[in-house]
């Protein structure tokens, strides 16, 4: 229904246009991959190499700064060179990096590599969005379906790091995401056309002035899709990192249960993603919003009270739910934004709330030490609240931030 929906939007033009967005929701699964992978195999690097879990936390650390770093950047050389052009060199420098990471020899390369993937991945998301936004009017359902590919690859690498590491080692599963976007690389090269860029004359000076990106993030309906946006990925990030362990301590349930529940999250996420941006296209982004949160509001609440383990299956459910949010913000921030500065505003966007939200774990991760994993997750459901009554304010004074 979704996508035969956004088909006839697309007024007989949804063939090629689905073309392009099946080999984006490839494109990001492959880079996706390559990062999601280098946790499940933590352990057997940390055996090889010799090294703390806290060396390790500090190179993730920098693959997530490099990785929102990139993102203002990419959406510039978007506008000037064409976002075709910018999606195979993320995905170059993306392959190179992941063959760097399973060729190692020691500790220092891998850390760089890591690095270096952060630069590549964050190079991807916003010349991919750009190139979708010229193809889709309805660009909420497309968006939703691009991030499918994130979703499915937060799935699918810890199922294959478990099933092969034991037999091959840690090497392989990394080198298989180098072949995935490899592959993938070379379909966008074979099946879409090089394009015009939209701003060939954009100056990287004067686009990346602190006053003229000061001017533009000010903005009424770019600040308050930032701020939105920061408090979903502060959410999301810290779900994606503590949902197991707060399953075990906090609710008793064995490892294996836990993990299983977080793979549902994760399932649950890919299948909304779209029907959160779908849903968007057609009764607004401000309601769209509202509910999800509500879902959300509701989710991480029960999974701190409890009650049982379909209770708690619910819960994650509903959080799951709560995450395609992202979707139909990023399509809010699209709506807002020119088409001759779409991949410098969306990448201002990105780089800001990526940067901030990325605190989450930190934050949430000293608040379980300081007062147990309660509390962690009751900060949360109150985030998840607070953008419930921010949208609602917003509507009611007549300042949707769009």
């Amino acid at each position: 229904m979704v996508v035969q929906s956004l088909a006839d939007d697309m007024s007989g033009r949804w063939q090629p246009a689905y073309g392009v967005l099946g080999l984006c929701v490839a494109a990001y699964f492959a880079v996706r991959f390559s990062q999601v992978i280098v946790g499940p195999v933590i352990p057997p690097v940390q055996a090889e190499f010799g090294v703390s879990t806290g060396s390790i936390g500090i190179a993730l650390t920098g693959m997530w700064i490099a990785y929102a770093l990139t993102q203002l950047p990419s959406g510039v050389l978007a506008d000037r060179i064409g976002e075709r052009r910018v999606v195979l060199y993320a995905l170059g420098l993306s392959a190179v990096a992941t063959v760097g990471l399973s060729s190692a020899p020691a500790f220092p390369v891998f850390a760089l590599a890591i690095v270096v993937l952060g630069i590549g991945a964050g190079a991807y998301y916003n010349p991919a969005t750009a190139l979708l936004a010229r193809d889709f009017d309805a660009i909420g359902g497309a968006i939703g379906s691009h991030r499918i590919g994130g979703q499915v690859a937060g799935v699918v690498a810890p199922l294959l790091a478990a099933a092969v590491v034991v037999h091959v080692g840690w090497r392989t599963p990394i080198l298989a995401g180098a072949i995935v976007i490899c592959l993938v690389a070379g379909f966008i090269i074979w099946r879409i056309s090089p394009r015009p860029p939209v701003d060939p004359d954009v100056s990287f000076r004067s686009t990346l002035a602190p006053r003229g990106l000061f001017d533009l993030l000010r903005r009424p309906r770019t600040r308050n899709t930032t701020t939105l946006m920061t408090m979903v990925e502060f959410v999301g990030l810290s779900a994606m990192a503590f949902l197991p362990a707060f399953l075990v301590a906090h609710q008793g349930f064995t490892l294996g249960q836990a993990n299983l529940l977080f793979a549902g999250f994760f399932a649950v996420s890919a299948v909304c993603q779209p029907l959160g941006g779908w849903l968007s296209d057609r009764i607004g982004r401000d309601p769209t919003i509202a509910m999800l949160a509500l879902a959300g509001t509701a989710g991480y609440a029960t999974l701190v009270v409890g009650g049982g383990t379909l209770l708690i299956a619910l819960a994650v459910v509903l959080s799951g739910t709560a995450l395609s949010m992202t979707s139909v913000i990023q399509a809010r921030m699209i709506d807002g934004l020119a088409t001759s500065n779409r991949g410098t505003g969306f990448g201002l966007f990105r780089g800001v709330y990526l940067l901030i939200g990325a605190t989450g774990t930190a934050v949430v991760g000293t608040t379980a030490d300081l007062a147990g994993w309660a509390a962690a997750f009751t900060v949360l459901a109150g985030i998840m609240a607070g953008v419930l009554m921010l949208v609602v304010l917003l509507h009611i004074s007549g300042k949707k931030p769009s």
